[in-house]
């Protein structure tokens, strides 16, 4: 046995001897798992035991990931550091009891028809036990049945398992459990604890510490309740518990000395076995528990690997063979426990996508699980089932997409031909050091065995966002279902929908499927999005196509770019129009640069492209948004998928009905995962109630109208609009605007309700759902501004306005690249030189706040000018003793920041910084940028905001020198510390800048902001004696 440490209670160095010696060990009460502390929780040194191990391998687990992320396959040394994950306390008792425990119940039951199961379960103080859920006459005939196998049951004949044992957590569960069961037939805890290690627990694992671990932890379980128990009982005691071991090392040639005394017969039978043996565990770590073992005759396989006979004569031939001995002595063992069957297997298997397998893994997965093969605990499920005895349990925790994905409909296929006891739906977070929502769990127990109608018991704990709320939940019964699985066939695709309705199930079998009246589809694989797709503001707006009808349209089109859906945040009815497709020529560009560098493109729904219809967004932890998509787009492969009726009334109405809660009701039960398929959206039933057509369409037509008045606020929107001036203060408009907008909301939030009220009554959901909107999915598409908001949207438009962007005589963008025109700019000049700098002073007559200073007074007038100036300082609240002192801070501090994020790190102004000191900084407007922005920039501004820094100094040290008040010289000095700091940068900036000054460097928008923004960042600047200083010239993003 070789174990991180010997097995000695009599040697004083040993650990063994450390850990039970009652002078010096540690405490008694330590090793009973049960103890808890004042606060209710278990503080036995057994369960710690898990809790080291998963600290063991956090930082081979975080490599393998990042490994993972660059497409590095995860190896067979790597796999239990990449799915090991230590399983709540509650959820182990939960399989434990309601398996190895349902065990006996069952036997008790059958010994006596009138015991009741949950006051049995209480009185074993098995907390998390479900008595079974109430079944017609004929179901319970045949649970009878089942139930009198059981009768004659002794302790001693329970068998279990855990395939997946990892530090030993399941097992010293199912240790406590097999203690109450043996207490209850009469046994001695001391005794009890020999049996149950002789008789009933089994354990492997892939992980040879994790064995050690598990090893350990069994032994100290035992210890707990026997305090002779290390020293064993007729001969060594050997916990049945091991690691998987491979057969690669084993010599074969030795086989020859094994099994001399046995007959030629058996001899030959057995070595067939042990040959088969070997092949399968041929890189067994590889496959761990998932190995396939033919059945064997253990017996007589033990019997032949302990009679090696070499004829006491050493040769070359046997040197070796005691290694071999214990080699299939190991062998043999991790065989047995693998090839026999169980009347209970419990275990959480590991979490491993197809996509992380390595190459044997793989093949091995597809060839023997191929129902299961999208990921490792699917084909843990698999075989568990297999590794389960008729009528035997098996419980599990696995991730829950095998209950709705499409990937895993075979499974769930083959898992309803048996009985679902129960189920624990935990949903996320029920792992506390697993944040997030892409581990989603459910832990269950199955019976193997069909009963027609068999009524099982299901526990939805989804929406406590904690392991101990979820518990909570569990313990006061709530949200318990009950369904026969045999109504699940009745939804497409068999998705285990406990909670779903009968009127569901009914308009399931009875409703024409979403397919028949609007097909999903999957829209265009670009291949390179980095390169073909974009957000629209990053290129020439001139070379955007609007108002393409048809894909043959297209064709003939001279555009570059066009609209494309694509997903993007929660927003339902309309909006996320930000992001454009390189399309010219129906995706002529795609193509060609697939066809040259091998990348995989689709761009086949050309019968659809351009096409009204509704598109959503497919991949989210919060719901599915579902939004009106006009005439003129693109549509992205999986998500931005969109669907298409010819039927603009017919769009409404299905948009009125997925925006619905039962629609959200029913995809949630079609597929629970993140990422929505187009193939659950085709399934959804749909009740089209004509008479009710034409209120339902103008009142969705309402809808969309208001929030695309809301979304053209955003300057992200291709229709941004900006209104000022309406008013002599702005303060005045931004109240205007606020009334309007709560307006709005309340009758979007209205009309929203009564349409879901609508569908909710349609589906007979009203002991469901309710028809409530949460305001916070009113205001994700009618926000509500508050005064800095607004301000903040104000000065952004007002330096778009102040770069041509936009103008106070043309509604809506004017320049964004094309044609420069000067008659658009009357009532408020654009700035001429593209150049707008930001100083700590008003160095110069373009400085940023002047100019901002007379948008404001054109726009509201002179007399009001201080009022409009002191209510946008108040909203911004930066530091500074004057209005204007404000809003230059903004700008010199808050303003590019805000400019990125509303822009999502695209930026159309650039903002040319020196650094920290503040020395220098200036904007320019992307798309008016040329081959002499950058010289003009160091000429024109660098040059001489050195010159009026260098002069603010000299004044500052002649007060220095000359002033006779201590305030006077001690805040010159310190304006003097500044401005040397600032001369310093600007004199590094200036090397930096000169060097792309020299260039004239030229920028192709079609590249987009990331590309041409990195050609002004890492620009080397040589030092005296030192390694190069590398200088961005713009801030970074």
């Amino acid at each position: 046995m070789e174990l991180l440490f010997g097995i000695s209670y009599t040697n004083k160095d040993d650990v063994i001897y450390m850990l039970v010696n009652p002078e010096t060990g540690v405490p008694e009460a330590d090793f009973n798992v049960s103890t808890l502390d004042e606060e209710g929780n278990p503080t036995g040194q057994v369960e710690i035991i898990g809790w080291l191990y998963q600290y063991y391998n956090t930082e081979l687990k975080d490599d393998t990931f990042a490994k993972l992320k660059k497409n590095v396959k995860i190896t067979k040394e790597r796999i239990p550091a990449a799915t090991q994950l230590f399983t709540p306390d509650w959820i182990v008792r939960y399989m434990v009891e309601n398996s190895v425990g349902r065990i006996w119940i069952e036997h008790l039951r059958a010994v006596d028809p009138s015991t009741d199961e949950k006051v049995t379960a209480e009185r074993f103080g098995w907390k998390y036990y479900l008595p079974e859920a109430e079944q017609e006459e004929a179901v319970n005939v045949k649970l009878a049945e089942i139930r009198t196998t059981y009768k004659d049951l002794k302790a001693t004949d329970i068998t279990c398992i855990d395939p997946c044992m990892g530090s030993g957590h399941i097992l010293i569960a199912m240790f406590d459990v097999l203690m109450d069961i043996y207490e209850s037939a009469g046994y001695d805890k001391r005794e009890a604890a020999f049996e149950i290690v002789e008789h009933n627990i089994h354990g492997l694992d892939i992980d040879q510490r994790a064995y050690q671990l598990a090893y350990f932890a069994v032994m100290m379980k035992g210890r707990g309740y026997n305090r002779r128990f290390l020293r064993g009982r007729d001969g060594k005691l050997e916990p049945k518990v091991y690691a998987i071991v491979e057969s690669n090392e084993i010599n074969r040639n030795h086989l020859q000395f094994f099994g001399k005394h046995m007959n030629d017969t058996e001899r030959t039978q057995v070595q067939t076995q042990i040959e088969i043996l070997l092949n399968t565990f041929t890189d067994a770590r590889e496959y761990g528990s998932i190995l396939n073992v033919d059945e064997c005759d253990w017996d007589k396989l033990e019997q032949f690997v302990e009679d090696l006979d070499t004829d006491g004569q050493l040769s070359f031939e046997s040197v070796g063979s005691e290694e071999t001995q214990a080699s299939l002595r190991k062998l043999v063992r991790v065989a047995k426990n693998l090839g026999q069957k169980y009347d209970a297997v419990v275990t959480n298997p590991p979490y491993m996508g197809a996509s992380g397998m390595g190459a044997k893994l793989s093949k091995y997965v597809k060839d023997n699980f191929p129902d299961s093969k999208s990921d490792l605990f699917a084909v843990f499920i698999e075989k568990c089932s297999l590794m389960a005895k008729k009528n035997a349990y098996q419980a599990m925790i696995t991730q829950h997409s095998w209950m709705f994905l499409s990937s895993f409909e075979k499974l769930r296929g083959n898992l309803l031909n048996m009985d679902i006891i129960n189920m624990v739906h935990l949903g996320a977070r029920a792992f506390e050091e697993i944040g997030g929502e892409v581990v989603q769990t459910t832990s269950f127990v199955i019976r193997n065995s069909h009963i027609e109608k068999f009524n099982g018991v299901y526990c939805r704990l989804i929406e406590p966002t904690t392991q101990q709320g979820k518990e909570k939940m569990f313990l006061n019964c709530e949200n318990r279902y009950y369904a026969e699985h045999d109504t699940f066939s009745k939804i497409p695709g068999n998705p285990i929908t406990y909670w779903v309705g009968e009127k569901v199930f009914w308009a399931f079998e009875n409703c024409p499927s979403l397919k028949t009246i609007a097909h999903a589809r999957s829209g265009a694989k670009t291949g390179k999005n980095e390169i073909f797709i974009m957000n629209w503001w990053e290129v020439i707006y001139e070379d955007i196509g609007f108002n393409i009808k048809t894909y043959e349209e297209c064709l003939k089109d001279t555009h570059k770019w066009y609209p494309h859906n694509k997903g993007g945040n929660f927003r339902n009815w309309y909006g996320n129009r930000e992001l454009v497709v390189r399309f010219e020529h129906g995706g002529e560009k795609i193509r060609e640069y697939a066809q040259k560098n091998g990348n995989a493109f689709d761009i086949n729904a050309t019968d659809v492209f351009f096409h009204e219809g509704l598109t959503w967004t497919a991949l989210t932890s919060y719901k599915n948004s579902f939004r009106y998509s006009p005439a003129g787009c693109v549509f992205d492969t999986n998500k931005g998928p969109m669907m298409f009726n010819t039927s603009h009334d017919v769009l409404m109405y299905l948009l009125a009905l997925m925006v619905s809660p039962v629609a959200q009701f029913i995809l949630k039960a079609l597929n629970q995962s993140l990422s929505l398929q187009n193939g659950d959206v085709d399934k959804v039933p749909v009740i089209l109630d004509k008479n009710n057509l034409e209120k339902i369409v103008g009142q969705v037509e309402r809808i969309i109208a208001l929030v695309k008045s809301d979304y053209d606020e955003s300057e992200l929107s291709f229709d941004f609009c900006f209104r000022v001036g309406s008013k002599k203060y702005c303060k005045a408009e931004y109240e205007n605007l606020r009334e309007k907008k709560e307006i709005d909301f309340k009758e979007i939030k209205s009309i929203s309700e009564e349409l879901n009220m609508f569908f909710i009554n349609l589906y007979d959901l009203k002991d469901v759902l309710i028809p409530d909107v949460a305001e916070k999915d009113i205001a994700s598409c009618c926000e509500i501004p508050d005064e800095i908001q607004y301000v903040k949207s104000f000065i952004s438009y007002a330096v778009g306005c102040i770069f041509g962007r936009y103008s106070l005589d043309v509604n809506g963008l004017v320049y964004a690249g094309g044609e420069w025109d000067d008659s658009k700019y009357v009532s408020f000049a654009a700035d001429k030189d593209n150049i707008i700098p930001i100083c700590d002073d008003e160095y110069f007559e373009d400085d940023i706040v002047g100019l901002f200073v007379e948008f404001v007074k054109t726009v509201y007038g002179a007399d009001t000018l201080e009022e409009n100036l002191d209510f946008i300082a108040n909203a911004l609240g930066n530091k500074g003793d004057t209005s204007r002192e404000v809003i230059r801070n903004y700008f010199l501090k808050d303003f590019y920041a805000d400019h990125l994020k509303v822009y999502q790190k695209r930026p159309i102004y650039w903002l040319f910084d020196s650094g920290k000191q503040n020395g220098f900084k200036a904007l320019i407007y992307m798309h008016r940028y040329d081959a002499d922005t950058v010289g003009r920039v160091r000429t024109d501004y660098l040059h001489r905001a050195q010159k009026y820094v260098e002069t603010a100094m000299q004044s500052a040290q002649y007060t220095i020198d000359n002033a006779s008040s201590a305030s006077e010289k001690s805040k010159a000095t310190k304006a003097v510390t500044k401005y040397t700091k600032q001369l310093a940068e600007m004199k590094i900036y200036d090397e930096a800048i000169a060097h792309i000054a020299n260039q004239r460097i030229e920028i192709d928008l079609d590249d987009g902001v990331k590309v041409n923004y990195a050609k002004f960042h890492g620009i080397e600047v040589a030092q005296e004696g030192k390694k190069a200083l590398k200088v961005d010239l713009l801030a970074k993003i």
